[in-house]
């Protein structure tokens, strides 16, 4: 059965004109047409009337942590606590209602409770709580336990560089191991309930595709099977591209794999928020330039490897010292075994030098940038400005970005910033400096076109256009019409993937436990 809709208003391609057009036909699935008078054809089916909204291409999240997203998106978020006080009420009260083995949260900081410190074991070993509990920092690059949780720690990683096992804080390796070791204790029926109620929270936020960094400890690396699974058992046609964070290039390519990298192990620095993103100038006041995790030639060697075999790599380097270091690999990468079109990319991006970006532009680099970090109650301007001084005005260049010609897309980060495009769209475009301000235009293409070319998708989604997948959102309102501060008041009204309404995911969850019973995956 041949099933057409029709589409009258404003409709926005976000191709490289951003034209706007008055009429959308899409034919199951496919835009058949698009333009400003509607061909005789189409008169006979029923036109759906926009008015004041707008319809848009899906919107993209180029980087985010789903598998971790999910999880903590449905356990527990503890990123709006006040006090010590109030965690230790909602740390008890989730430990009567659900018995767990073990409790993880996310979001705890030093900067947004009351206390202004970072809590330590000894602290949380005097709540009334007989369950392990692990809290990771808002940053996403430190977490502290109590001592039931350091009890089941395996010695050999209490031994890695940043775990203290005095304060339970821990940071560096120490942390990226005991968050590979926490999360493979969670069950694989709980990671895919909680993978499918996180991406219907993406849908709801006009997400129809996401490129997620995986591989964060599960034996056999199950956690990127179950994504796969996940995948392919959907009601709806969401699209995920997996990036396999490993630095085993081999390992990835034997697996099938065309991408490999993210954070984790294929993070080269920390974070502003911990104070390890690596820089060439040291935090104010102090001697410190933060970490780089590998050797220069450790990431040259990594970088060339999966170049050479045809993968597209993508790394994490927050600091300028840590992204001179990605820099100097892919360009002798691509000058030893040039490549085409390569897109490898860099993700976060926070610091860089206008130099480094032509450098960038140069050899064909993309940049994976999250906007949500430019107004983030957990690290506030002032907080920034205090460890870095005037380079402050420098951190998420987004406009020197694409005026050195580096194609940048746009993600979250999440769990670390909630993975609302909305949101990131009305940061890119009030940048507090600014000379770094996008516009409308720029800030919606970052999160669609730009967020399909990472990926090789262009071809099939990212605009509206004649032959492409009808993954399209309504808007409340037309995003080109409203005032820059006005753009959080922008509400996504439907998302369709492939042209159909999202459905709910939770309807499939026991579907595709039992597919994954039938293939002897032991749980």
């Amino acid at each position: 059965m041949i099933f057409i809709k029709v589409y009258r208003g404003h409709i926005i391609s976000c191709n490289a004109e951003m034209e706007v057009y008055k009429f959308l036909a899409e034919k199951d699935g496919i835009i058949e047409f698009v333009g400003n008078e509607l061909p005789s054809q189409y008169n006979e089916y029923q036109i759906v009337e926009l008015g004041d909204r707008a319809l848009l291409p899906a919107f993209v999240d180029s980087h985010i942590h789903l598998s971790s997203y999910a999880l903590f998106a449905t356990t527990l978020d503890i990123r709006e606590i006040k006090d010590f006080k109030d965690l230790e009420s909602i740390l008890v009260a989730y430990e009567k209602k659900h018995k767990p083995k073990m409790m993880l949260a996310f979001g705890i900081s030093d900067r947004s409770v009351k206390e202004k410190i970072l809590i330590t074991k000894e602290i949380l070993d005097k709540m009334p709580i007989s369950t392990p509990v692990l809290l990771v920092k808002s940053d996403g690059h430190t977490c502290v336990v109590n001592t039931l949780m350091l009890d089941m720690i395996p010695g050999k990683i209490k031994k890695l560089r940043g775990f203290n096992s005095d304060t339970g804080q821990l940071f560096q390796e120490g942390f990226a191991k005991t968050i590979d070791f926490a999360t493979s204790k969670v069950s694989l029926p709980q990671l895919v309930k909680s993978m499918l109620a996180g991406i219907d929270k993406l849908a709801d936020y006009g997400i129809g595709t996401v490129h997620a960094v995986e591989g964060i400890g599960f034996f056999m690396d199950l956690d990127i099977t179950i994504i796969k699974w996940v995948a392919k058992g959907l009601v709806n046609p969401f699209n995920i591209r997996i990036f396999f964070q490993t630095m085993n290039a081999k390992k990835a390519k034997k697996k099938g794999f065309t991408r490999i990298g993210g954070c984790f192990a294929t993070a080269l620095d920390g974070s502003f928020g911990s104070k390890d993103a690596a820089i060439s100038v040291p935090y104010s006041g102090t001697d410190n330039l933060g970490i780089l995790f590998y050797k220069d030639q450790e990431v040259i060697d990594f970088i060339e490897e999966a170049h050479n075999l045809n993968l597209q790599v993508s790394v994490h380097a927050i600091g300028d010292l840590a992204f001179e270091q990605a820099l100097v690999a892919y360009e002798q990468a691509i000058k030893n075994y040039p490549r085409d079109d390569h897109r490898h990319t860099i993700i976060h991006a926070c610091l860089v030098d206008k130099e480094q970006l032509k450098r960038a532009g140069r050899i064909g680099l993309h940049l994976s940038v999250q906007p949500g970090f430019i107004d983030w109650d957990l690290e506030p301007y002032d907080y920034m400005e205090e460890i870095l001084g005037d380079r402050v005005e420098k951190l998420n260049g987004l406009k020197s970005m694409i005026n050195a010609g580096v194609t940048v897309s746009a993600g979250s980060d999440a769990p670390v910033t909630v993975p609302n495009p909305i949101e990131g769209i009305h940061n890119a475009c009030n940048h507090y400096n600014r000379e770094e301000a996008l516009s409308i235009e720029e800030a919606l293409r970052m999160y669609t076109y730009y967020g399909a070319y990472a990926t090789f998708d262009e071809d099939v989604r990212g605009t509206l256009e004649v032959g492409k997948y009808a993954d399209m959102i309504i808007l409340n309102k037309n995003p080109l019409l409203v005032n820059l501060d006005e753009i959080r008041e922008l509400k996504v009204e439907k998302l369709f993937l492939k042209g159909k309404d999202y459905k709910k995911n939770q309807s499939v969850s026991e579907l595709i436990i039992k597919n994954f019973r039938k293939k002897n995956v032991k749980f």
